[in-house]
């Protein structure tokens, strides 16, 4: 909104810094952040009488856990909050690729919303059915990605080989869906422990925030061999967001925390990080930077195809950060352990940029 009200004024005096997406990107971190912090005690708060019991805690999970009855859930709203807010202030919104990141991250916080409201509400860990779930994910992720592929192409791109690319044709579509919807479900199944969730998502938006602004660049892309998308640099912006809002959450959700992110943000913030990849052609590129998300979902679709198969379990618990816990490691110990991976799959991913 404020960049099309300098654009309107010609950027004339100090308006013209807003022209700069360097700019805005640190002025949407800082606002989400503010926003999140001011807003957090009284939104917890309100939760907290609102839900009573808060969040159910599954029964066969680690007993450590146990003590965390009470705590309340749906802090995702928090980061939606701080998370819109900053991206209608500060990004480009004549850029149809912002408004299809923009439906995608609150389409999927809805979805997310309306199942951690089913939980409470029921007193189960349950939720909405996976299949309606999912359907509403791929409907949201469909729309989405006949957007982006309106304004770049169907072409999926390969990371350290370059002007390399595979012409997918229609089949794109369903590939960019899958995406979306995969990214979102990983960041949900990662989102177990305090903590453990936020970092890598606030990791992982910084690395996407340079990728986007790259990419976005002519001159940096053409010479750094990645594929150029007009307007991309606009998705920094909201990358920038993230890392405020998620800050601002981790202020609340660390250890022991006061909130729970709940469906409603991780869902909205992992659907977020697929449509940008999505939207900056990086999408085999966000397999190594949310690496651990991967991980995760893949001791998920493992553990249950192995026991419905042989009635025996690879892993102690699944996803696999309940592994460790049940190996012993104290939940911090996973917790960290986890960012510094994250931190060193952000570093292998930002290295497909120039070994090429």
């Amino acid at each position: 909104m404020l960049y099309l009200i300098a654009e309107y004024f010609e950027f004339s005096g100090l308006a013209n810094l807003i022209r700069y997406q360097t700019f805005r990107a640190g002025a949407a971190l800082m606002t989400a952040l503010m926003i999140g912090l001011i807003i957090g005690p009284r939104f917890i708060n309100m939760l907290r009488v609102r839900q009573g019991k808060g969040q159910p805690i599954r029964e066969d999970g680690p007993q450590s856990h146990l003590a965390k009855r009470g705590t309340p859930t749906m802090g995702g709203l928090m980061i939606m909050i701080a998370l819109v807010v900053s991206m209608l202030l500060w990004m480009d919104l004549s850029s149809p690729l912002v408004w299809a990141c923009l439906m995608v991250t609150s389409g999927f916080g809805l979805i997310g919303f309306l199942d951690d409201y089913d939980k409470v509400k029921k007193r189960s860990t349950a939720g909405v059915s996976g299949r309606v779930r999912l359907a509403a994910e791929f409907f949201v992720a469909g729309i989405a990605s006949w957007i982006i592929v309106s304004q770049t192409s169907t072409n999926l791109y390969v990371p350290f080989l370059s002007g390399h690319y595979i012409p997918l044709g229609p089949v794109y579509f369903a590939f960019a869906a899958f995406v979306i919807v995969g990214a979102g479900n990983a960041v949900n199944l990662t989102d177990g422990l305090d903590g453990l969730a936020t970092m890598p998502v606030i990791i992982a938006a910084g690395t996407f925030a340079i990728i986007a602004y790259l990419a976005g660049r002519a001159d940096f892309s053409a010479y750094l061999g990645i594929p150029h998308v007009p307007r991309a640099g606009e998705l920094a912006i909201l990358c920038a967001g993230i890392m405020g809002a998620g800050l601002a959450f981790l202020w609340f959700n660390a250890p022991p925390a006061a909130v729970f992110m709940g469906d409603t943000g991780s869902l909205a913030l992992g659907g977020a990080l697929g449509a940008i990849a999505v939207a900056s052609r990086h999408e085999i590129v966000l397999a190594i930077v949310g690496g651990l998300f991967v991980a995760e979902a893949l001791s998920v679709i493992i553990q249950v195809a192995v026991y419905k198969r042989t009635g025996k379990r690879v892993f102690k618990m699944a996803p696999i950060h309940h592994h460790f816990e049940q190996l012993g490691w104290k939940e911090s110990t996973v917790v960290i352990r986890f960012w510094i991976v994250s931190i060193v799959l952000a570093l292998i991913g930002l290295s497909t940029l120039k070994l090429r």
